[in-house]
């Protein structure tokens, strides 16, 4: 057995053990549970019928509980259900190593890679899979849209597109974004035909941006073929938001989507803070990419005078759009509601003494994604990440996990003791967060989480 293998059933054992220690501690519903639990034994039960009104997203998780329940004749209980979703944790270094290999222009292993199982012990993919959440069986069918879509099987990955809406109506930007990704190197690749016109990202200029917009506008007759099983998953989602009279499920009231333009820069800040070892120790190392990052945003007057004016557009967007959501406000179980309290809500000026490092985060992450990809390639993903993120008014540290994914995997040249930290720091972040939530409840306050 190799290497990778063997840590592979490493951390399958541990997530057993964490998912035991969860239903040891927690034995009731906790948090959102209490919304879904009951939601889904209503399902084993046969009461197609019910539904609660409070619950936002559509009944992929339950469906999903209940073909395991029918197939293997479990129980519909507490320790079952959250049992579905770990196992859909443990799946993941499958499917994770099939998109690293996909990014990495390196041939597929079914064995997970090291990489792979590395990956899938982030924080928030560790967390919450094991709980009733939807969060980790929508990001694995996500990955399972992109995997079938990068093999040119686009009737499949239309399939688990439509499969990835039922977990979560947002997923709807990745079906579109899984076909982007999939068809941009296939243009590279087309012979006989004018090729696309994509320079190498880091040596692009806005205006070869806009001819790889024109020259790619030129490629439409080539991908509407390809195209039209995800023209299906469109017909399909827009025929629910027309019934649904909206994207939003239910408790509508306190989803009301938003111009919430800080929640992009919330995300590269808290990207950059958990996924340092992969930003700082690829290839060049850290020196290297803050000597990088400077020249970027301080190498001449030109770039200087464009870094002042992204600040000062940042800072126009943090005072129109920040939002105080009164989930954010209010909830003291989560993480988040420490961080606003303590350190955005300081003092008025302290949102905005953050700008610099938003900007600087964003230009590391770029200059780590960007290297030996193409202009357009390297912009496809931020692209996605904006319509899923903008308008959503909640500071949810849970709606980053399939952007950061997807942004983590794009990085290359990760050497081994890259990963042996970034496990290392995962390990850290996951046993503290694990502890505090397991043996830290504060009577009167309840148990600390993401």
């Amino acid at each position: 057995m190799s290497n990778s293998g063997a840590l592979y059933l490493v951390y399958c054992g541990v997530a057993v053990s964490v998912l035991m220690a969860f239903n040891g501690e927690v034995m009731d519903p906790y948090m959102d549970e209490p919304f879904h639990i009951p939601q889904v034994l209503a399902y084993c039960r046969g009461e197609w019928s019910t539904w609660d009104p409070k619950i936002t997203t559509p009944p992929g998780l339950y469906v999903l509980s209940v073909l395991i329940h029918r197939i293997f004749g479990f129980a519909c209980s507490l320790w079952t259900l959250r049992a579905t979703v770990t196992l859909t944790l443990i799946t993941l270094p499958l499917f994770l190593t099939q998109l690293l290999a996909f990014h990495q222009r390196r041939p597929s292993s079914l064995c997970p890679t090291t990489e792979a199982v590395v990956l899938s012990t982030f924080p928030l993919a560790w967390f919450y899979g094991f709980l009733y959440y939807t969060d980790v069986p929508s990001l694995i069918s996500v990955l399972a849209t992109m995997l079938f879509s990068t093999r040119s099987q686009h009737s499949l990955a239309a399939v688990f597109g439509v499969v990835s809406c039922f977990f979560r109506q947002t997923n709807i930007v990745w079906v579109l974004y899984a076909f982007c990704a999939s068809q941009l190197p296939c243009l590279h690749l087309k012979r006989g035909k004018k090729p696309l016109y994509d320079p190498p990202a880091l040596t692009a200029c806005p205006g070869d941006l806009v001819r790889s917009i024109f020259s790619l506008f030129g490629k439409v007759p080539q991908l509407l073929p390809p195209f039209v099983p995800y023209m299906l998953v469109l017909a399909v989602f827009g025929g629910f938001v027309f019934w649904n009279g909206g994207v939003v499920l239910g408790d509508k009231a306190n989803h009301v989507p938003a111009m919430h333009v800080p929640q992009l820069y919330y995300f590269i800040a808290f990207a950059t803070i958990l996924g340092w070892p992969a930003v700082a120790l690829a290839q060049d190392g850290p020196r290297t990419l803050m000597l990088e990052v400077a020249g970027r945003m301080f190498g001449s007057t030109r770039r200087v005078i464009v870094t002042a004016f992204l600040a000062g557009m940042m800072a126009i967007s943090v005072n129109l759009f920040t939002i105080h959501h009164p989930f954010l406000l209010s909830d003291n179980r989560h993480y988040t509601f420490y961080v606003w309290r303590r350190v955005f809500m300081r003092h008025p000026i302290m949102p905005y003494l953050f700008i610099p490092g938003y900007q600087a985060c964003a230009w590391a992450w770029w200059l780590r994604v960007a290297r030996n990809r193409s202009l357009l390639e390297t912009l496809v993903l931020p692209l996605a990440i904006v319509p899923t993120l903008l308008p959503t008014p909640l500071l949810e540290l849970r709606y980053f996990l399939i952007p950061y994914i997807l942004l983590r995997s794009q990085v290359v040249g990760v050497g081994r003791s890259g990963l042996v930290v970034e496990g290392l720091w995962y390990a850290a972040v996951n046993l503290v967060t694990t502890y505090v939530f397991l043996y830290k409840e504060r009577p009167g306050v309840g148990r600390f989480m993401w």
